[in-house]
């Protein structure tokens, strides 16, 4: 039971990326998804997240407008579409699943390892 995580790499400041997670042995239907990010010396902080199959989004104010939060048509990848990417994005991009109903059989809590972006000319 895991999450991959996959898109990472380097961009220059106003490009795009798309960022992939993948479930591993569940599926995320009764799971909030989330994406996180961590830059170095900084704590890990929420960039969107999305439950109830995409019907309700959530973003952090510095990414509005820019990142969309979305998950495949077989409701089970999740990604996260990162438009107009500056200065400030680079980090660690991490895929969360949290559990969104009582139990979970397969675990209430889920990080992937996290892929990279960099924002340079």
């Amino acid at each position: 039971v895991q999450l991959v995580e996959s898109g990472g790499g380097v961009v220059q400041p106003g490009g795009s990326l798309r960022l992939s997670c993948a479930p591993s042995g569940f599926t995320t239907s009764s799971y909030v998804m989330s994406w996180y990010r961590q830059a170095p010396g900084k704590e890990r902080e929420l960039v969107a997240d999305e439950r109830n199959g995409g019907g309700s989004t959530n973003y952090a104010d510095s990414v509005k407008g820019r990142f969309t939060i979305s998950r495949a048509d077989d409701k089970n990848t999740v990604y996260l579409q990162m438009n107009s990417l500056k200065a400030e994005d680079p980090a660690v991009y991490y895929c969360n699943a949290k559990c969104s109903i009582l139990y979970c059989y397969y675990g209430m809590d889920h990080w992937g390892k996290g892929t990279l972006v960099t924002v340079s000319s």
